[in-house]
C-alpha cells in the first residue's frame, strides 16, 4: 500500500479495505478529510468477517451501466457512500437507493460511513436529475434517501417532495419509496414529505435506546419513534417501514420492546442486518449475528404484527426493496381478506 492509500485508509477518506474478504473494491481517495470528528478516537480493529457473510465481486456488465448512468446524471447513491455490501448485486439488477442534498452529513453517527462536513447548498436542479435516471433505469420502485441536513430550516423536507414530484412526472408508474431522517426540530417537515404521496415512508431507528448516546448521539429515539406514528396518522393508506442493526451490543429483550414500540407505532415492515464496520475509527462489531438467530428475530417480528419483516445478515433497508413493495401490497390485501 502507498503512502496515499494509506493515509486515505487510516482516517477513513477512502472506501473501507475490509467490507468483504471476496470483494476487490478499487480504492478512491479523498483528499478532504471525511470523518474530522471521529480521528482522535482510538482504533477499533476491523474484525474478519464470518463464513455466512459473502457477496461476490462486482463484474455484469450492468453494474457498469449502472454507475456510468449515475455519474452522468451527476448523482450520489447511498450504496457507495455507505460502503453497501449489496452494490454488486443490486446494481447487476438496476436499483440503486438515491441519496439527494449532497454527500456531506450534519450528523456525527458511530456506525455511519457518510462524511461528515458542513454541506453545501441545495442543488435545484437535483430532483430533476434524479427523475430523469428513474426513467432511463426502467424502475418499477425507488428507493430516495438523504444526509441529515440540520442546517435547512426544514431539514430538507421540501426537496424530497419536489423529488418525489419529479419521479411522478418522468416516470409516473415507477413506485417512490422515500428514507428521510428523522427532521429532529423541524416541524411540519413530515406533513411536507407526506403531501407529495410516497408509496413508502422508511425512517430507520437503527439500534436500541440504550445505544442512542453513544452510536447515534444526534437523534432521540423517542423524536424517530413520533415520526413514524405522525405519518401514519397523517395517511393510513402510505406503507410505514423501519430498519435495525445488530451486532453492536443490543440484547434479546432490547429488541423485543424496539418491535413492540414500532407495532405501537404501526410500522408495517421491519428490516433487520448485521452492523458492519466501515473503518478503525467506527464503532466496533460487538458480535456477528448468525443466521439461525436473524431466522429466530424474523420469526418474533411476524408474530408481534408486521406485515413484512426481513431480516438476514446482509438486509440492509433498501434491499430488495422493489419485491419487498409488491409483498408489502400483497400481504395488506391479505389481511384485508382476512378481516372480512
Amino acid at each position: 500500500m502507498d503512502v496515499r492509500s494509506k493515509a486515505a485508509w487510516l482516517d477513513g477518506s477512502g472506501h473501507p479495505r475490509h467490507m468483504c474478504p471476496r470483494m476487490s473494491t478499487r480504492l478512491v481517495i479523498d483528499h478532504r478529510l471525511r470523518h474530522p470528528e471521529k480521528a482522535h478516537r482510538p482504533d477499533n480493529p476491523v474484525q474478519r468477517k464470518p463464513p455466512w457473510i459473502r457477496v461476490k465481486a462486482p463484474t455484469h456488465p450492468v453494474y457498469h451501466a449502472t454507475r456510468t448512468l449515475m455519474r452522468a446524471n451527476g448523482l450520489v447513491t447511498v450504496c457507495e457512500e455507505a460502503a453497501c455490501p449489496n452494490i454488486g448485486e443490486c446494481w447487476s439488477q438496476r436499483h440503486a437507493t438515491m441519496m439527494i442534498m449532497g454527500d456531506t452529513c450534519t450528523r456525527a453517527c458511530a456506525f455511519c460511513n457518510v462524511a461528515t462536513g458542513q454541506p453545501a447548498a441545495l442543488a435545484a436542479d437535483e430532483p430533476a436529475r434524479v427523475a430523469d435516471a428513474v426513467a432511463k433505469l426502467g424502475l418499477a420502485h425507488i428507493v430516495v434517501t438523504s444526509v441529515d441536513r440540520d442546517d435547512l430550516s426544514d431539514g430538507g423536507a421540501a426537496h424530497f417532495a419536489a423529488t418525489i414530484r419529479a419521479i411522478r412526472d418522468a416516470a409516473p408508474s415507477t413506485t417512490i419509496e422515500v428514507l428521510t431522517p428523522d427532521f429532529l426540530r423541524k416541524p411540519g417537515a413530515a406533513k411536507v414529505v407526506m403531501a407529495a404521496k410516497p408509496d413508502v415512508y422508511n425512517h430507520n431507528l437503527e439500534t436500541v435506546p440504550r445505544l442512542y448516546p453513544t452510536i447515534r448521539p444526534g437523534a432521540r429515539y423517542f423524536a424517530s419513534l413520533q415520526l413514524l406514528h405522525q405519518v401514519k396518522q397523517l395517511d393510513s393508506s402510505i406503507f410505514t417501514k423501519s430498519g435495525l442493526m445488530v451486532g453492536l451490543g443490543e440484547s434479546r429483550v432490547e429488541l423485543m420492546q424496539v418491535m413492540d414500540d414500532l407495532r405501537a407505532a404501526e410500522v408495517d415492515f421491519l428490516t433487520i442486518g448485521q452492523y458492519l464496520q466501515p473503518t478503525v475509527k467506527h464503532a466496533a462489531v460487538d458480535r456477528f449475528v448468525t443466521p439461525e438467530e436473524f431466522a429466530d428475530y424474523a420469526a418474533m417480528a411476524r408474530g408481534k404484527g408486521f406485515l413484512l419483516v426481513s431480516a438476514t445478515p446482509l438486509t440492509r433497508s433498501s434491499y430488495h426493496a422493489d419485491a419487498d413493495f409488491a409483498a408489502l401490497r400483497a400481504a395488506r390485501e391479505a389481511a384485508h381478506v382476512a378481516s372480512d
